[in-house]
């Protein structure tokens, strides 16, 4: 009898259009690791026999027969920066062959999400020092949702936090450019009260080197925001010999504004960011930078950690202490 309009296909469907057991179809179509096990041949009949019975997997229904969703978070506040991308791209690679998949939550919007569903792990790149969101870390952590919070000031209740230690370090970007400037400008995306901007401030004092305002400028958080920034400082006849940038896609925005004016980096202009970002590794000039080495990997492994069973644990505090990490724009 012929299926339908109204029939679903189901698993048991497709594997009788292509030939294969049910076992073989669920391995392919979901990612499974033993999927890699299945020759391409026998896995594209899969698929296209899934195309074209019209099926979908319902994942919905698995997650309450598994208790797994097969999806893992990442809450990230700027798409935009380099650090956000590679993090997604790292991430996403490293869960993949365990069947799982990686999906950003745009905007930091954490709370939102995990109130409507649960993934397998979520990992929140930003929790400000709030009681009612720390709060909400806490209900969510009780209800088995499995977490990793970026943040130099919260404690483990029952979820991860990685810890950089990014804002004491920043002073060491600063001084490593008073070794032969004292014209540096800055690029900020706050001003007095942010810790990475407060560092330019407190080490140019110490070295009794005066910050001149019309060298600073603050910056929209995403790279053309920090690209105008650049070029407003750059384009002064007065400019700066060094430019320290509180986040490394501000760094490498200030070095495409220079290169649109002419302005060799770093014979006539020295820049520096904040971050370590694989982008700014590979960038032409290498960017110079302070930041943590080998974080993105160890990230990964953190959060597969997490995916194996951690139900009940308190969580742990991982220190990721940055170091100077001098490259070609200060060379």
């Amino acid at each position: 009898m012929a299926t339908g309009m109204t029939d679903k296909p189901t698993l048991r469907t497709v594997a009788a259009a292509a030939g294969v057991s049910i076992a073989t179809v669920s391995y392919v179509l979901s990612g499974h690791p033993r999927s890699q096990t299945i020759s391409e041949n026998t896995a594209d009949r899969v698929r296209e026999a899934a195309a074209r019975l019209g099926y979908r997997r319902n994942d919905a229904a698995r997650a309450i027969r598994t208790g797994k969703s097969d999806l893992v978070l990442l809450s990230l506040s700027v798409l935009a920066d380099p650090w956000a991308q590679a993090v997604a791209a790292d991430v996403s690679a490293a869960v993949q062959p365990l069947g799982k998949t990686a999906l950003i939550v745009a905007d930091g919007d954490w709370r939102t999400v995990l109130a409507n569903r649960t993934p397998d792990v979520i990992f929140i790149d930003h929790v400000r020092d709030d009681p009612s969101l720390v709060a909400d870390l806490e209900a969510f952590a009780a209800q088995g949702v499995q977490m990793v919070v970026f943040s130099e000031v919260l404690e483990p209740q029952g979820f991860d936090v990685i810890r950089s230690g990014a804002e004491p370090r920043c002073h060491l970007a600063v001084e490593h450019l008073l070794e032969r400037h004292t014209r540096i400008g800055a690029l900020t995306s706050k001003l007095a009260g942010w810790p990475r901007y407060d560092a330019y401030l407190r080490t140019m004092a110490a070295a009794g080197v005066p910050v001149l305002d019309e060298l600073v400028a603050t910056y929209e958080p995403h790279p053309e925001g920090a690209y105008r920034a650049a070029m407003s400082v750059l384009n002064r006849p007065d400019r700066p010999t060094a430019l320290y940038c509180t986040t490394d896609f501000a760094a490498i925005a200030a070095i495409r504004a220079a290169h649109r004016l002419r302005i060799d980096v770093p014979g006539d202009l020295a820049v520096i960011g904040v971050g370590n970002t694989p982008e700014g590794e590979h960038l032409d000039p290498s960017l110079s930078t302070v930041g943590p080495v080998g974080f993105n990997a160890a990230l990964c492994r953190i959060m597969v950690a997490r995916l194996t069973d951690r139900e009940g644990a308190d969580g742990k505090v991982y220190d990721f202490p940055w170091q100077l990490i001098p490259r070609e724009s200060t060379a």
